[in-house]
């Protein structure tokens, strides 16, 4: 019995990398690739225990508990988990007003 779970990058999360990680690059293009695999080898490892991250607070406050994290420094990786799939849906800097985005952009839609 396969119990791993498929690791599913949404549009909107692929969006987010990619502006972090042109952002870093344009001061540091090698520190810029090592948070990219940083990132990704972190989501990656979600395929076989998914619910290792914690539901995210924010939304925990608000009853929504179908959120979880995983925090790479100072990013925060929100992902979903439906089914044998793990929906990566956000990657935030934690220093912005985490609050408002995930209330945006995961209750509004």
């Amino acid at each position: 019995m396969n119990s791993e779970y498929k690791i599913v990058w949404t549009n909107v999360a692929e969006n987010d990398l990619k502006n972090i990680i042109e952002y870093i690059s344009a001061d540091n293009p090698q520190n810029a690739l090592k948070i990219l695999k940083k990132i990704k080898q972190k989501a990656s490892k979600l395929y076989a225990l998914p619910e290792r991250g914690r539901i995210v607070p924010e939304l925990q406050g608000e009853g929504v508990f179908q959120y979880r994290e995983l925090i790479v420094q100072p990013w925060r990786l929100i992902y979903r988990i439906a089914e044998r799939e793990i929906y990566v849906l956000s990657v935030i800097d934690s220093r912005q007003n985490v609050e408002d985005i995930l209330l945006n952009r995961l209750l509004n839609i």
